[in-house]
């Protein structure tokens, strides 16, 4: 995910990286060298005058501008619900470790070196979690997290985040059996548990529940038929000036055909969706200093900018 300043009306224009635009350049590209045969035969196919009357692309234009509102919405809401859950995320999982490291009534070094080990597991659980929602292999960075016992029970399993979740859940019961913390905390502590175990459903259920494909096919046919027709409509109303104004046209509904597409997925690794990465840089730079454990070296100094 790319987060930038607003630059000046003027350099805006041409501001590339993070664009839809270099995905969707062909598609331009091609529909201008339509409009431009399209305008050197005088809107004919071989003898025939294909005639359209402007007015009928003002209706259609309407009509399909209002169901990409409806579209742009709905992906819309499952970016920012993405980006909440994740935020939640964070604020748990400091929560919990600020809890372990204060609550749990063992100052022994065994126990503080077991206090870094479970802030180690809401670590890997984020990680994993992410790695969950991109269909990627977390293994080899969960082996640098866990130790040796818990990495091996981990391993052959396929819902690592929920593993995880158990893991920690024997861990703070092991505390409370060896009386070193009440049942009040316990109480405190497995209602967080609860909330990250609501929080990785949350993201499952957006991740494995797209915008039903029959929307999607819909406006991506709408939006080209239009574009594609646009010319015709426009040839005897412009003049030469018609393969500008379409190009400008199918920018607009082709980009964010595009953009749509794009962000309904909110946890993939393009431009625009959510910077994962960097979200699991922050969790684990913040609790970490909570646990006293040393920082790894993360890429960049501001952990919400780039992923």
């Amino acid at each position: 995910m790319i987060i930038r300043e607003r630059s000046n009306w003027f350099l805006m224009l041409f501001i590339w990286r993070g664009s839809v635009l270099r995905k969707i350049i062909l598609q331009l590209l091609i529909i201008t060298a339509f409009s431009v045969v399209v305008l050197y035969f005088r809107g004919n196919v071989y003898e025939y005058k294909v005639h359209l009357n402007p007015a009928i692309f003002t209706l259609l234009g309407l009509s399909l501008a209002i169901f990409m509102g409806f579209c742009n919405s709905a992906s819309y809401e499952r970016f920012w619900e993405g980006r909440k859950l994740w935020g939640a995320l964070v604020i748990e999982s400091r929560s919990l470790t600020r809890q372990v490291m204060t609550l749990v009534n063992d100052d022994s070094h065994d126990s503080a070196l077991k206090k870094q080990q479970f802030v180690r597991m809401i670590v890997a659980l984020c990680w994993a979690l992410n790695f969950q929602l991109r269909n990627k292999d977390p293994k080899d960075k969960l082996r640098n997290l866990l130790s040796e016992e818990h990495f091996k029970r981990i391993e052959d399993k396929k819902f690592l985040p929920v593993i995880l979740l158990s893991l920690m859940a024997e861990w703070i019961n092991e505390q409370n059996r060896n009386k070193k913390m009440d049942t009040i905390i316990l109480s405190s502590i497995d209602a967080q548990l609860n909330s990250i175990s609501q929080i990785i459903g949350g993201c499952e259920r957006i991740a494995s529940t797209p915008l039903p494909f029959a929307y999607s096919v819909l406006l991506h046919r709408t939006v080209y038929m239009y574009c594609f027709w646009l010319p015709f409509g426009l040839v005897d109303v412009v003049g030469w000036m018609m393969p500008v104004i379409v190009l400008f046209v199918s920018y607009t509904f082709i980009a964010l055909d595009a953009i749509i597409q794009q962000i309904q997925d909110p946890f993939g690794e393009e431009e625009n969706d959510l910077a994962l990465n960097n979200l699991c840089d922050t969790i684990q730079f913040s609790v970490y200093e909570l646990a006293d454990i040393a920082q790894p070296d993360f890429k960049t100094s501001n952990h919400y900018f780039i992923d």
